[in-house]
């Protein structure tokens, strides 16, 4: 299983969840047009699957 999953792309969604899971589930806090963003690093990460 290690073996697969070490081939397997990094998730679409991991990085907008970890903005999340390390703020203890709580979401962003508005800014200030009264919007609450993830703000995801476009090709900041190697293996990321935008595609």
């Amino acid at each position: 299983r290690h073996q697969r999953d070490s081939e397997l792309p990094m998730p679409k969604l991991i990085l907008h969840a970890l903005q999340v899971n390390t703020r203890g589930g709580r979401l962003p806090e508005p800014e200030a047009n009264g919007k609450r963003y993830l703000k995801i690093p476009l090709d900041a990460l190697e293996g990321a699957a935008w595609d």
